[in-house]
């Protein structure tokens, strides 16, 4: 900082900078159809990694021990969504009916809410004056569900098949692209330094995703046992809701506590025993995220809450959804990166 300070200002400098930054923030906006399959195949080809190198040395090669792999995650996802598909599309059939039936029951609560809504648009009718010429309401007509559906579908499924094919050969071919960069880097420190960091980084963010994924699966299995034996249906839809959300920090969980709230609503005429569900999945959430998670993660990977939500901001105004579940994964290699890069541990202190 201190030379930083003492060299020439230099506005062209500060002007190129600023291009670069926003033709790469352009870049990952415009490419996030091919940058998003990379990205998660990545990532869960680290998560995958350490199975590979299990049947690597039971004498199966890499390249059959990752087409068990992909086959083993091919058949997860099928049985995924047989479950799902079925309590799934019964959810979505009685949508509109649910949605007259969740009006009803929470009449008590609207009643207060609306008197005061129609006080305060009566005032506001007293304070602005006529207009005579106001513009007629134009009422846009949107795609339904299904049509909704209908088209993402493909996209979905190419993407998919996208994924898993990267994934084979990210598997398949395990330290070919270490090799290149060894093959390239000319001393022999360099090529010790460049191999400490693949493999420092790669065991990191391993075990961080492991770590996270296998949190995840309990408490999925935990919310959705228990709320099924309170009697909810489709105890099993609820647990892989659960699982999923919770790997997007803080909103994740916001978003499930309400799903399952408006569902145990329409599921049960008391609003008061309605509520023990939500009630269930925070107690839950709350130890997981202040005991267990910080227990088994430790300090090494934790990460700021609050660059935490601005990454999740980031990368949801960047890709959407996707980008918002694959933020911390991202979050949280770049800090391991940082970490291992002596001029770049500040950041990582930063980042922690």
């Amino acid at each position: 900082m201190t030379e930083l300070l003492h060299r020439p200002f230099d506005i062209r400098s500060i002007a190129l900078t600023g291009l670069f930054v926003l033709a790469v923030l352009y870049t990952l906006y415009f490419l996030r159809s091919v940058l998003l399959p990379l990205v998660l195949a990545l990532l869960l080809s680290y998560l995958l990694r350490p199975v590979v190198r299990g049947l690597a040395r039971a004498h199966i090669p890499s390249g059959a021990g990752a087409a068990i792999v992909i086959i083993a995650l091919i058949a997860g996802m099928v049985f995924a969504i047989s479950r799902l598909a079925t309590p799934a599309a019964g959810w979505l059939e009685k949508a509109p009916y649910s949605l007259q039936q969740l009006q009803q029951k929470l009449m008590p609560i609207r009643q207060p809410m609306e008197k005061v809504a129609r006080a305060s648009g009566e005032i506001e009718n007293l304070a602005a004056p006529a207009d005579p010429h106001a513009a007629a309401a134009v009422e846009v007509k949107q795609h339904r569900l299904s049509d909704l559906l209908y088209l993402r579908t493909p996209e979905f499924v190419l993407s998919t098949v996208l994924v898993l094919i990267l994934i084979y050969f990210l598997l398949a071919y395990d330290g070919v692209f270490l090799g290149k960069i060894l093959r390239l880097t000319p001393s022999l420190k360099d090529k010790k330094r460049a191999v400490s960091i693949a493999n420092e980084i790669e065991a990191h963010v391993s075990r961080y995703l492991l770590t996270q994924t296998l949190i995840n699966l309990c408490l999925g299995t935990a919310v959705g046992a228990t709320v099924g034996i309170l009697g909810l249906r489709n105890p099993f839809m609820w647990g892989a809701m659960v699982a999923v959300l919770n790997f997007v920090p803080y909103l994740g969980a916001l978003t499930g506590i309400i799903c399952m709230t408006l569902g145990a609503i329409l599921s049960y005429d008391s609003l008061a025993y309605a509520m023990v569900f939500p009630a269930v999945y925070l107690g839950f959430a709350t130890i997981e995220g202040n005991f267990v998670t910080p227990w088994v993660m430790g300090r090494s990977l934790t990460l700021n809450p609050v660059l935490i939500l601005l990454s999740l901001t980031f990368w949801g105004w960047m890709w959407g959804i996707p980008g918002v579940i694959l933020a911390v994964p991202i979050l949280a290699a770049f800090k391991i990166f940082c970490s291992h890069v002596e001029r770049m541990t500040p950041i990582a202190e930063f980042l922690s």
